[in-house]
């Protein structure tokens, strides 16, 4: 048996061994003008993490989306991508046309929001595809916009996670808009669940807490 065999097969290794994290943090892009992509991603609003220079040639610039964990980097030899060929980056909203409005404020040219005819559209420009406005269903709503360069990428309204995305141990919203648009969401609910009881619901804090709760871990909503 190799050695490459008793490490993998190997069970008396400390449990901690392996479970180390991994987070998934920057995405390098391939450009073609380092400054006009600079200044787009300043312009969409995004944080400027850094931009540093080198005097090898070497030149890295990192931005943040808004309420993101993850990066985008692009610079001066870091890529052997051709500029454009990174597509299908998956930005992920509360309320798509409330993003949708936020990207075309800031400059950016994007798409329409729609909803695709069959799956896996979505990744596809081909209109016939895509159908006009936003669905009802979490994970169906899109819009796509495009860096100077042609770097793509695919906004997606996101509403109730599924099972196994959310950590258990705990509910958390990124920005105070996805805890509004939470709220919001909550209280359209409630107005129902009042409804069916034909009275006011009194208790309606630790209701809405309930939901809001159940829509982030994709478990049971409250009726």
């Amino acid at each position: 048996m190799s050695m490459t065999e008793d490490r993998d097969t190997d069970s008396s290794r400390p449990e901690s061994v392996t479970k180390v994290d991994l987070k998934f943090e920057v995405v390098v892009l391939p450009v073609s003008d380092v400054d006009r992509a600079k200044a787009f991603y300043g312009g969409l609003g995004w944080r400027l993490d850094a931009d540093f220079s080198f005097d090898n040639g070497f030149r890295v610039v990192q931005f943040t989306p808004p309420g993101s964990g993850a990066s985008i980097q692009f610079g001066t030899d870091m890529t052997s991508g051709s500029p454009g060929s990174v597509q299908n980056l998956y930005l992920i909203a509360s309320d798509i046309e409330a993003a949708r409005d936020e990207l075309v404020a800031h400059g950016a040219e994007v798409s329409a929001v729609f909803h695709p005819a069959a799956p896996g559209a979505q990744f596809h420009p081909d209109a016939a595809g895509r159908l006009d406005g936003r669905s009802s269903d979490s994970y169906s709503s899109f819009a796509t916009f495009r860096d100077p360069d042609g770097n793509g990428w695919l906004v997606q309204e996101v509403t109730t996670r599924l099972p196994g995305r959310i950590d258990a141990a705990g509910t958390s919203f990124g920005t105070a808009t996805d805890l509004a648009s939470a709220m919001r969401r909550a209280s359209v609910a409630h107005g129902e669940h009042e409804k069916r009881i034909g009275a006011a619901d009194p208790d309606w804090p630790e209701w809405y807490a309930e939901y809001m709760v159940a829509e982030a871990a994709g478990s049971e909503l409250p009726t």
